[in-house]
């Protein structure tokens, strides 16, 4: 595994991070590690790996299992193939998280998704923390690593800019409809026209906070777009004032949450 001291963000980097509330970096693994992570990554998908525990299922979609996923993803994949978290990767993590968050932060999960050729949908506008529990308030981020080339077509990290200062934003399941899991910023709620749009080249990574609206188009190229995510943060704290979040209520009546519920059961 590489040395992270070898890597490390520069001051001006983590100043536009804290400012901005993303940051997108070139270079951020190797060509090397790039290919050893895609051919993993690869072969989760292809084994669908943990299906029958809702670790993997369609992010945008209604999630038969007969029917094709328009955004696969898998949670957890490190925990199927543990070798990934033996790696260069992890090492950048852990150096990224000391560096933007502070001494007490901690890698916390990872999660894979795949945007099929020429039809994988677009993952909408939407804040990571509206899918956390609204009792404590995070000091959290996500690094997100192309395992190709991503591109405005193909379905590159698109962020705006700030909106990390605000408060989390009325959501909903994608389209209303409430066979889906994913999320979304309830539609007219914000001005994207404001947005940045992040390519990078294969192994480069986007890192945003918590709070940082954000969005990926659908896929229009002729092959996969790979991404491997990673998180973090600080210790969560409770919050002072109670907060709802309606939305989650619909996500435990999907057919990815009867299937997790379901094994759960069956370990039990």
């Amino acid at each position: 595994m590489a040395d992270a001291n070898e890597w490390n963000l520069t001051a001006e980097q983590v100043a536009r991070y804290h400012e901005q509330g993303f940051l997108a970096l070139e270079s951020f693994i190797s060509a090397d590690e790039v290919a050893r992570m895609r051919a993993i990554y690869d072969r989760l998908f292809a084994d669908r790996a943990g299906r029958t525990a809702g670790d993997q299922f369609d992010l945008a979609g209604a999630d038969e299992d007969d029917g094709e996923a328009r955004l696969p993803q898998i949670l957890k994949p490190s925990q199927y193939a543990p070798e990934l978290l033996r790696s260069e990767t992890v090492a950048r993590v852990r150096t990224v998280l000391t560096a933007l968050l502070g001494p007490t932060a901690t890698m916390g999960g990872d999660h894979a998704i795949n945007k099929p050729p020429r039809h994988g949908a677009e993952t909408p506008w939407h804040q990571d923390e509206a899918y956390w529990d609204p009792a404590y308030t995070y000091r959290s981020l996500s690094i997100w690593i192309p395992l190709q080339e991503a591109t405005v077509d193909n379905g590159c990290m698109q962020f705006i800019p700030g909106s990390h200062r605000g408060e989390v934003l009325p959501h909903r399941q994608i389209g209303g409809d409430s066979r889906v899991h994913g999320l979304e910023v309830v539609p007219g709620t914000i001005d994207v026209s404001a947005a940045v749009a992040c390519p990078l080249p294969p192994g480069g990574a986007t890192i945003h906070t918590n709070r940082t609206v954000h969005y990926a188009s659908a896929n229009h190229s002729d092959d996969h777009r790979r991404a491997y995510i990673v998180g973090g943060g600080a210790p969560r704290e409770p919050v002072a004032v109670p907060r709802e979040y309606p939305w989650r209520a619909g996500q435990q009546t999907t057919a990815r949450a009867q299937r997790a519920r379901s094994a759960t059961r069956t370990e039990g």
